[in-house]
Order: structure tokens, then sequence, then C-alpha cells
């Protein structure tokens, strides 16, 4: 019985068919491009390999005889989208099979490039098998192993880190945590001598608006910014801050949103916000009404069990109601301020972490961004065209274009008008390798937890 189940997993964590020789061509589509908010109906969209290498009116693109076909009447061609928060399994004694199956569950929900964040050595090699094509998975970019006050203790010892963890061949550094500024700023002074770029938390003793100028690549979880609205300057202990400001909220002066806003932008600091966690620990979510969400089928009964006591743990005791709607009411006010100021935010839901199941936590995020405040465009570019901006990979990724990565994903419906159409899929195409519906319900269907 073991191995008839061993094999069956083998079967559906698989990379898809191989590329086959003919092309793929998707007719009578509309295309959502991405590079402004518009849509393109009535498109004929060729794909060769990895590529696009055609796009125009229907009867206005030669179609090759040999072209596998694939009707696009009344859907959708978008993007490939992006989790710029995931967390991709690590450690030493993690089952290959349980990393791939977290990848595969990105993929087949039409995310096709991840930024984990909390590197491994073991996700290096993974990082190239996904580019080659040899993983059901997104394209990868993966941090460093956490820095944190645990691990970074003085400055001789954060140097060496960020030295190694450049010459490993990690593309940026994490930050977690704990961090004191004397040893942050040996961080950030060496990484820019060695040329790594770091992201992720802001330490408590750094500060939201010392991090923003010694160039935070990303912040995540809009983390330091409400403690950043608090007009006292000395650093919060752990205990008085709370959940990501939870505990300091209602010190917090909005009208400094501009102010910090501002800064960002100046900066170039993106913000990837997580709103999915927030909303998912400080809101009238019941743990009961989560576990029952659709997906929670594709996580472990154990792994649920787990993110109830987390919950428990995180909302705690004697956190006034009103502080958890000024919390959830302040956020709102971060994301019209900072995107009316300019500032980039990426598509990030902190998946596989509470309460997100991988790809289809990203659906739950969209939808939370547009109720932040974001057009529906602007939400889906922060997991589209953003990304490929923040990476300097705009002239290969980030919108449908002849020339572009075949990352690309069909809806049924419009997601400029309602940004829950990411969440209805006819298929997914990763680097030129079609997943149809009904394959991606099948492998998904071998994934389910049992």
């Amino acid at each position: 019985m073991i191995s008839q189940v061993l094999a069956m997993m083998l079967v559906l964590i698989a990379p898809p068919h191989p590329r086959t020789v003919a092309p793929y061509v998707f007719t009578n589509v509309t295309v959502v491009p991405m590079d402004r908010e518009r849509l393109l109906p009535g498109q004929t969209v060729v794909v060769l390999g990895d590529q696009i290498i055609a796009l125009g009116p229907n009867g206005k693109v030669t179609i090759p005889s040999n072209a596998v076909r694939i009707n696009g009447t009344g859907k959708f061609l978008i993007p490939g989208l992006a989790e710029m928060h995931a967390h991709i399994p690590p450690g030493p004694t993690v089952a290959d099979s349980v990393i791939e199956r977290v990848l595969a569950l990105f993929a087949l929900n039409g995310v096709t490039t991840v930024r984990g964040m909390l590197g491994d050595p073991r996700h290096l090699p993974l990082r190239t098998r996904a580019a080659a094509g040899d993983l059901v998975s997104p394209l990868i970019y993966t941090s460093s192993p956490s820095l944190n006050g645990n691990s970074m203790t003085t400055g001789v010892a954060a140097a060496d880190s960020v030295r190694k963890y450049h010459d490993a061949g990690y593309d940026f550094l994490k930050i977690h945590p704990g961090i004191s500024r004397a040893v942050f700023d040996t961080i950030a002074a060496t990484a820019k001598q060695v040329g790594i770029r770091f992201a992720g938390h802001v330490p408590l003793d750094v500060g939201i608006e010392h991090a923003i100028e010694l160039g935070y690549w990303t912040v995540d979880h809009f983390d330091g910014f409400i403690e950043g609205l608090v007009p006292e300057t000395r650093p919060f202990t752990t205990d008085e801050d709370g959940f990501f400001g939870l505990g300091v909220v209602m010190r917090a002066d909005e009208s400094r949103i501009p102010i910090l806003a501002a800064k960002a932008k100046a900066a170039g600091v993106w913000v990837v916000p997580t709103e999915t966690l927030m909303r998912h620990v400080v809101g009238n979510f019941t743990a009961a009404e989560m576990s029952a969400w659709p997906e929670m089928r594709y996580w472990s009964k154990a792994g649920i069990a787990a993110w109830v006591e987390q919950t428990k743990g995180f909302r705690g005791e004697g956190v006034p109601a009103e502080a958890k709607v000024r919390y959830l009411d302040l956020r709102r006010k971060l994301f019209r301020g900072f995107q009316a100021a300019g500032v980039g935010f990426l598509l990030g839901s902190d998946a596989p972490q509470i309460w997100n199941v991988p790809g289809f936590s990203v659906r739950r995020e969209l939808a939370y961004m547009v109720d932040a405040g974001l057009t529906p465009y602007q939400a889906l570019e922060s997991g589209t065209r953003n990304v490929a901006v923040f990476f300097g990979t705009i002239d290969k990724t980030g919108t449908v274009a002849v020339g572009k990565r075949a990352d690309l994903v069909l809806l049924d419906a419009n997601p400029l008008a309602d940004i829950k159409a990411v969440g209805h899929q006819s298929g997914v195409m990763l680097g030129g390798r079609w997943l149809p519906a009904a394959e991606i319900a099948k492998r998904l269907e071998g994934l389910a937890a049992r």
C-alpha cells in the first residue's frame, strides 16, 4: 500500500508532459497585457518553447499548421502571478516530496514565480531545477537563511554571514526581528560592499525610518510602519509592541502616513503587505470558520491544528476589540496612502504560513488588497508587472507581449472587473508548458490531504 501511495505521489508531482515541438496557440482570447490598464479582445497568441512569439488580432496572426489550439473564446489571458512572500520548507530533514508538494500547489494555482523568504542550502539547487522545468514549480528567488537577534549578536558574525550568503549565491538576505541597531548597520554596510540586497522584517531597535534610510529592498507585512506612526521615538519592547504593532496601535498618529510613504518612495523601498496574515489573525474569522475553507483540504489535519494553536497565541488575551478594529482600519489607510504616494506594492500572502495554503492564499490576498482600497488592476499589477520591475526582468516577464516568457494564466472572467476572477482558471502555462483545467484538477486531487 505504501509503495502504491508513493508511486501515485510521484506521478502527481512529476513535471508536466515534456515540451512538444509544436507551438501552442490561444485563439480568440481577450488578453490582459498588464502593461497598462486595458483589454485586448479577439486576440491570437502563439507560444513556442518558453516564449510568446506572436500576438495580434484574430486573422492577423499566422497560426502554424502543427499548432496545439487552445480555445480562448470568453476567456482572459493574464501573466502568471507571483507569491513574493513564500516559504519553501527548509531544513535537512524535510522530505523532497514535501517541498515539491508545496511548489506544485503554488504552480497549479497560477503562481509562476515565488520569492522564498526563509532560505536554506537545499533551495539553491531547487532554484536551478525549477528554472530548467524539471518540476511542477514556479521560478524561484530565494533569500538567505535568517539573520536574526539570536544568530546575529555581533558585528563580526553579521559581516561574516553576509559575505558567506552572498558567496553561496542567495538572491538576497532575510532579516528577522531582534537584531540590534549597531549590528544591523554592519549588515547593511557589508551588504552594500558585496552587492546583495536585504528584506523582510524591521527589528524594533532599528525602526522603520532608519530601515528606509539604509536601503531595505522590501519591507514585508508593513512591519515597522505602525510603530513609525507613534510620535515616541524610543524603541518599543517586544511585549509592548505585540503582534506587528497591535499593542501600540491606539497611539498611532495617522497624519504621519504621508511622511513615511514619501520617505519609502524616495528611497525606492517596496512593500509586501501580507494582508492575509493580519486579517486572519486580528480579524473576526474564527478558527472553525477558517478550518472549513475549501483550500484546507490540501493541508494536513496536523498542520491545521497547529494553525489553530498559533492563532490562539497570536490573539492572546486582553487585546481590546477597539484596538483590533483600529489596527485593520489603519492598515487600510496605509494601503491608500502608500498607493497615492507611488510606493510599489508586491503581492505576497506568507504561504504556507498560518491559514495560507500555497497558491490559494494569493487569491485571498488580492481580494483583501482591493478591499483595502486598491483597484483590481493595481492589485493584479502587484503580482505581475510590478514583480518584473522589481527584479529588473521587465524585458522578459511581467506582461503578455511578444518576446516575454510564456508564464500565463487563462481565466474564465475579467479580473479587472472583479479580482475574484483570478480564482476561476481554465489553465496555467509554466514556461510554455500547458496545464489545462482538467489536468490541474487531477493533480490537485492527488495532493489533497488524506
